[in-house]
């Protein structure tokens, strides 16, 4: 069965600043910068998030999408991303699904997929990923934490 999680509100908002990517390079020292890549523009930083919990998790795939199934990012190959943008709002809903094929395809994909629920201005988005090692839970809460901080 899809794993699900629920992260508290976020609130979408403009960031600010000069618009481009910087590199930064990583200590270890307490309260030190850990990200290599930063961007100013929302949909960039985004990318860079999804790539990062991607690549820590193994995952074949990430999407952030809304309730509708609308892609706001996404990481991985497209038509993944596109059929877990599709399907992640049926996956967090599967009591809704009456049609036996798509009951049947949602059954094989929920094993793979972990799935959590962001509120964003009153409005719920979908975290979910896709494939991924034992880390993936955990990778995939620290991703919706990295939106939050990204979309506030």
């Amino acid at each position: 069965m899809v794993s699900m999680s629920s992260v508290s509100e976020i609130t979408l908002g403009q960031r600010t600043g000069a618009g481009e990517a910087a590199d930064v390079a990583a200590s270890d020292g307490p309260g030190s910068e850990r990200r290599r890549r930063r961007s100013e523009d929302t949909i960039t930083a985004l990318h860079y998030q999804l790539a990062s919990t991607r690549w820590e998790a193994s995952l074949e795939a990430l999407v952030l999408v809304d309730e509708s199934g609308c892609l706001v990012a996404g990481v991985g190959s497209w038509p993944v991303c596109e059929e877990l943008a599709a399907f992640a709002p049926l996956l967090a809903h599967p009591t809704a699904i009456r049609d036996a094929g798509l009951g049947t395809r949602l059954a094989a994909l929920s094993p793979d997929v972990e799935l959590m629920h962001l509120s964003v201005d009153g409005a719920t988005v979908l975290l979910c990923g896709r494939g991924g090692n034992g880390k993936r839970g955990a990778s995939i809460a620290r991703a919706a934490a990295g939106c939050r901080r990204i979309l506030s």
